[in-house]
């Protein structure tokens, strides 16, 4: 065996232990991607039946906020006719009890001036 033989070997030697050296963080690296792999596939199955609640959620809230609309669509209707109800009576009652207290106003006024002797003088 010559020098170049046994210089070969030892690098054939070195390049193999390099290997060996190498080839245990890619094991653990692969080990790795598996237990991702793994995780990843239990969220996702755990995530389907969540999303399938969700839109029940979501389904029976849409329905709850059209039921609340209708409530108040009702409730403005309702508010809108008391309001005119109450124009109309303000308008119907109102006037009249107006002129009854400018009446009893003048009534009072004129017993009042009736039965208080006039000095002559107008105060005011």
């Amino acid at each position: 065996m010559s020098g170049g033989d046994i210089a070969g070997l030892i690098a054939a030697g070195v390049f193999a232990l390099l290997v060996l050296l190498l080839a245990v963080p890619i094991l653990k690296l692969g080990g790795v991607f598996d237990e991702v792999r793994s995780s990843i596939r239990s969220i996702s199955d755990g995530a389907t039946p969540l999303m399938d609640e969700v839109t029940a959620t979501v389904s029976t809230t849409n329905e709850q906020l059209k039921k609340v609309d209708g409530i108040a669509s009702n409730v403005s209707d309702a508010s809108a006719n008391i309001s005119a109800l109450s124009s109309l009576v303000a308008a119907t009652v109102g006037s009249p009890l107006i002129k009854v207290a400018a009446f009893s106003y003048g009534v009072r006024s004129a017993f009042a001036r009736k039965s208080t002797p006039s000095s002559g003088r107008r105060s005011r």
